[in-house]
């Protein structure tokens, strides 16, 4: 039964390592490499493709680039355990410094980086 929430799916991936004695090897330098590897091959599947191509994915492609998702958000979810952080909270910050960063009336349709707006 997959989990129905945030902490659900926390839970879930800490007793899956627990089950196999994974902590030892789960330190925030092996968890962010393994976060970094894993984000690769996700971009794997959408490299050279136009944005066309990108977007309308055939169904074997887009069941890879799922699975590569959900590795993503293992690792993301298991660093931010093993470090304390809510994730949901760190989402939540982020979002009021970049709506300051790139406010409405300078960013809307723009893609310019915040440091160069004017």
């Amino acid at each position: 039964m997959p989990p129905h929430n945030f902490n659900d799916l926390r839970a879930a991936i800490r007793a899956f390592a627990h089950a196999r004695d994974w902590e030892q090897f789960h330190t925030p330098k092996n968890l962010g490499m393994a976060l970094s590897v894993e984000t690769a091959e996700l971009m794997e599947h959408f490299q050279w493709l136009s944005p066309e191509q990108s977007a309308s994915l055939d169904p074997e492609t887009r069941q890879e680039v799922a699975q590569e998702i959900g590795d993503v958000l293992i690792y993301l979810t298991r660093l931010a355990d093993v470090l304390g952080i809510d994730p949901l909270q760190a989402a939540s910050d982020k979002m009021e410094i970049n709506a300051a960063k790139y406010p409405v009336d300078k960013s809307k349709g723009n893609n310019t980086k915040y440091d160069k707006l004017q």
